[in-house]
């Protein structure tokens, strides 16, 4: 019985994520998600009772998957310059992946941030530890002057605010043309890794 549950919770999300992907979080209906999903409308409900709820599962998903990556990145024995690569290769690979998940964060940081923050604290068990390891890597390449706090701000903010702001970005730099967009943001990586490389290098 359990085996079937999580199959058709399995199912559920899986079309969420399809139906999120082309119609963005505003733009989706349950009822769109349940067709996508071959199950009737009262059983999407009977699972989760809300779109919101079906994000927040589905965020919680996508954290499961990616926070292991991007957390290797800041612990490996790589070299710091290694490490802050990696690091924004998989955030922006995430957002790539999941275009519709910033819109929604910013949603929930006003509308629940306590929940938001929960999911986060579950896939990250020590924020500090996180931050006093980052600092630590700093400090060891005689970099003193950067907190580590605004040194992950940074690197997110930079990644994410393409995604984030994605109608204004493609609409007025780029005169709605989608592929010129998709090819910016392949260009992305690059530029953000060039930016934060030369904020932590040694006066």
């Amino acid at each position: 019985m359990k085996e079937i549950k999580d199959k058709t919770e399995d199912k559920i999300l899986d079309a969420a994520h399809e139906v999120f992907l082309r119609k963005g979080m505003d733009g989706a209906r349950m009822q769109e998600i349940a067709d996508e999903a071959g199950i009737n409308k009262a059983l999407l409900h009977y699972y989760f009772r809300s779109k919101e709820k079906l994000f927040e599962a589905i965020l919680a998903t996508v954290l499961k998957k990616a926070f292991p990556n991007i957390l290797k990145s800041i612990t490996s024995d790589l070299t710091l310059e290694q490490k802050v690569d990696l690091f924004i290769e998989s955030y922006i690979d995430l957002l790539q992946k999941n275009p519709y998940l910033p819109m929604f964060i910013l949603k929930e940081i006003n509308r629940n941030p306590e929940s938001l923050a929960d999911i986060i604290r579950s896939k990250v068990e020590d924020p500090e530890q996180l931050f006093e390891t980052i600092g630590n890597e700093l400090r060891k390449n005689g970099i003193f002057e950067v907190d580590p706090r605004h040194l992950l701000v940074n690197i997110i903010a930079l990644s994410v605010f393409p995604f984030a702001a994605r109608p204004l970005v493609q609409q007025v730099m780029f005169g709605n043309d989608k592929k010129a967009y998709q090819q910016f943001l392949s260009e992305r990586k690059q530029v953000v890794k060039q930016f934060i490389h030369r904020s932590i290098s040694k006066p």
